[in-house]
């Protein structure tokens, strides 16, 4: 795979963008199926004339499916009954090929909401994975924005290509993938959104504020609290950045059969943190924080080096009997 691959936007007179069509009427050849047995369990087939789909309990011919609408039954030679319906974005992404561990569903639908991901937004992505929060990405911005996803292994980049391939059933126009490091190759200019999900975003902070234009919103996904609270300190410290804001979503299903509600016993819980900060304009000087950091909240070595934390005791603000502060550590401004 080339360092970079671009998808172009097709002309007018291609009827194929960003594979709308595969996502409705009638089942057609290539199409993904999922089919869903009678206790829940599913699997996803793609359709191909003269196949034949095989379950333990007998088999039944593709060719049953090719023509028919959505939500048909479909029966094996053994009597076992599947229910046929496409993959939504979020089964898909649960059961699609994985080099890298995916952007669940619940998160993807945070980063899309929070981070104002628009029509027709210039973002950029680094670290695709397998692709997962890629179409989602894609998806939200349409045939007239633009995604540029940044991946440093060769080796999930492809698997990611695929993906994002087989779930909108061709080359999506507005997508355009790198193989490289953000921080050393992001050469994009007039940013509407940063996406990172990556093991250090914070070494790619320098170069989101200068990709991205004021107002615009960068958003970081990580796993461990070490991981938030040094992206939070890092953004918070660089001084081209609104306060940021950490948060996670946990998600809980219901039992629901007649008087018998109650919650389920499962539930997905951390999945990981969300970091969302909007980018100021140049040369301005963001609002000092009027709450005041517990005593011990910063010890001299707590931020990498050349850091500056906002206060603490390295930084020993100077408070009014309101709360304000009078006087704190300067911050780095860009130019």
């Amino acid at each position: 795979m080339d360092s970079t691959t671009s998808h172009q936007a097709l002309d007018d007179t291609d009827p194929v963008t960003t594979g709308a069509e595969h996502r409705r009427g009638p089942f057609k050849p290539g199409d993904q199926v999922q089919l869903t047995d009678a206790k829940g369990r599913m699997s996803t087939i793609t359709l191909q004339p003269g196949k034949q789909y095989h379950t333990h309990k007998g088999a039944f011919d593709h060719d049953e499916l090719i023509g028919s609408p959505e939500g048909v039954v479909v029966k094996t030679s053994g009597g076992n009954e599947y229910l046929a319906l496409r993959p939504l974005l979020a089964d898909f992404v649960l059961s699609m090929p994985r080099g890298a561990a995916v952007v669940y569903p619940k998160d993807a639908g945070q980063i899309v909401q929070m981070a104002d991901i628009f029509p027709g937004a210039r973002v950029v992505e680094a670290g695709v994975g397998s692709g997962a929060l890629t179409c989602s990405l894609l998806r939200a911005v349409g045939d007239t924005g633009m995604v540029h996803s940044y991946e440093r292994r060769e080796e999930f980049a492809e698997i990611a290509a695929k993906n994002v391939r087989s779930f909108f059933g061709t080359e999506h126009p507005a997508w355009q993938l790198t193989i490289g490091d953000l921080a050393e190759k992001l050469a994009d200019d007039e940013v509407d959104r940063v996406v990172l999900d990556m093991l250090a975003p914070w070494d790619c902070v320098d170069a989101v504020a200068e990709a991205l234009v004021p107002g615009g919103v960068v958003c970081c996904y990580v796993a461990t609290t070490t991981q938030l609270s040094r992206t939070v300190e890092t953004l918070r410290a660089h001084g081209a950045f609104t306060e940021p804001q950490p948060w996670e979503s946990m998600v809980r299903g219901w039992h629901v059969e007649g008087l018998a509600v109650r919650p389920d016993h499962r539930m997905i819980g951390h999945t990981g943190f969300l970091v969302t900060a909007r980018r100021l304009a140049d040369g301005v000087t963001p609002p000092v924080r009027r709450r005041r950091p517990s005593k011990g909240s910063y010890a001299a070595d707590y931020l990498a080096e050349g850091s500056t934390p906002a206060a603490g005791p390295a930084a020993d603000p100077e408070f009014n009997e309101d709360g304000t502060v009078t006087s704190s550590v300067p911050r780095r401004v860009l130019p």
